[in-house]
């Protein structure tokens, strides 16, 4: 069991490992508890057994539970059973429900106490640490939401043994950028036969990994300067889900999004880690993508939340742990997003 601490104004601790989820206990007496429909029943009631919720609410799966009609529907259902300001909300799933559940924390009776328990690997490196909450809309992707975040994180490691293989693969895409952009060491060990639910590596591989994080964080809680490089791969990431109605999901779009961040990393001057961007896809084989040309997706990038009055910023690399932000020309996007689908024409994409 691992123990890692994310800094600044409000300390919180991130507990990594194996049968936690049974254990865990939050000094609220009152608990809202929030989880997706496609949890393992099993996990409810370790959950339900541990809280003794005053209310449970069921959100549907992935990033359909991210809209404002969920969100209004939940934070109906907490007022109803009349969770005081004194109870707290507790997020149990993937990455969408807790940023559903944080930004429901952080509204109810304008704020309450949250906790995450997150059940997947994308979950517990990426979404449930950094207080990051929100919703999406249908101009884009978390681009409604607040910083809240949690009192506590519980990454109980049991839970990813229950994840079908792509969904692990998925969620390695957010380990595998922590390495790009701070931890090169993660980069071999994703890659790993040992980076499995069970195997060897995945305990301390994924306390890394959150460590990476929790370091940013700490020193950047609001974003205004290096949390930014945590988007690494994510301007085209988003646009992907955006451009798909999330028919592709979060750690694929990522995994897809690195790669044409290497490929404009490399065009601006900067090291060729595109080999490491395509190592990573070819083990994590994600799903065709349909025909997108570029225009399909630029509006959607443009939209993107580290775009200030003077355009669109993409977080690059001079190298490996090296990274910065940057204003990249349209002609240059264009361009790359055409080698970028010549890149993976041979090896992924739909005819």
């Amino acid at each position: 069991m691992r123990r890692i601490e994310v800094g600044g104004q409000r300390a919180y601790p991130v507990t990594v490992g194996p049968g936690l989820l049974a254990g865990v206990r939050v000094p609220e007496s009152q608990v809202a508890l929030i989880h997706p429909a496609d949890l393992p029943p099993a996990f409810v009631a370790a959950a339900q057994a541990a809280l003794s919720p005053l209310v449970t609410v069921e959100v549907p799966a992935r990033d359909d539970c991210k809209t404002l009609a969920v969100y209004a529907d939940v934070l109906s259902r907490l007022a109803a059973a009349n969770l005081p300001r004194d109870g707290a909300v507790v997020g149990l799933g993937g990455g969408a429900a807790t940023d559903l559940a944080g930004f429901v924390a952080a509204s109810h009776l304008r704020g309450v106490a949250f906790y995450t328990l997150p059940t997947t690997l994308l979950g517990m490196v990426d979404a449930a640490v950094g207080g990051k909450t929100g919703v999406n809309l249908p101009e884009g992707k978390n681009l409604v939401g607040a910083f809240w975040p949690p009192r506590a994180v519980w990454c109980d490691t049991d839970t990813l043994g229950t994840l079908p293989p792509e969904v692990f693969r998925e969620g390695a895409a957010e380990v595998y950028k922590h390495g790009l952009i701070a931890d090169p060491s993660l980069l071999a060990r994703v890659l790993s036969p040992d980076f499995r639910p069970g195997g060897p590596h995945l305990e301390p591989t994924l306390a890394d990994a959150v460590r990476v994080k929790a370091d940013v964080v700490t020193r950047d809680p609001t974003e205004q300067g290096e949390r930014a490089f945590l988007n690494f791969g994510h301007t085209l990431a988003h646009a992907l889900e955006a451009a798909t109605l999330h028919a592709v999901p979060h750690g694929e779009a990522v995994g897809y999004g690195m790669h044409y961040a290497a490929r404009l990393s490399r065009a601006l001057g900067g090291a060729d880690l595109t080999g490491h961007t395509l190592a990573f896809l070819r083990w994590q084989r994600p799903r065709p993508l349909p025909a997108l040309a570029f225009d399909d997706v630029w509006p959607y990038m443009a939209r993107d939340k580290k775009a200030d009055s003077e355009g669109v910023r993409f977080v690059l690399l001079h190298d490996l742990a090296r990274p910065y932000l940057s204003r990249v020309p349209e002609d240059v996007l264009r361009r790359e997003y055409g080698g970028w689908q010549a890149d993976l024409s041979p090896l992924l994409m739909a005819p």
